[in-house]
């Protein structure tokens, strides 16, 4: 291999590596960019807490409109991040049956 093909890969590799760099951070941007900061679902701003500020004007709920789909969308997305647990309970229970079976017995 000449001297100019191994430059000519490395000069390759390092345009692939910082194609890839910039692909990654455009990616990041884009997500960043859908990121909403804005909305709060709850006031952190409770007396007792350190970062408490009473002199704070608490905006008051406002009113989402969120369409039939989005609703079932997050209902679907809770009950997907519950099945786990609620797995893990009934897994316990029937084990504690079957251990409960064969003593009896």
């Amino acid at each position: 291999m000449t001297e100019q093909e191994r430059q000519r890969k490395k000069e390759e590799k390092r345009q692939a590596k910082e194609a890839k760099r910039k692909a990654r951070a455009e990616r990041k941007r884009l997500r960043d960019a859908e990121l909403d900061t804005e909305t709060t679902f709850a006031d952190m701003n409770v007396e007792g807490f350190s970062w408490y500020n009473p002199h704070l004007k608490k905006q008051r709920e406002q009113k989402v409109d969120v369409s039939r789909k989005e609703y079932w969308a997050m209902v679907w997305g809770m009950l997907r991040s519950m099945l786990p647990l609620i797995g893990c309970i009934l897994a316990a229970a029937i084990l504690v049956f079957m251990i409960a079976l064969v003593w009896l017995q």
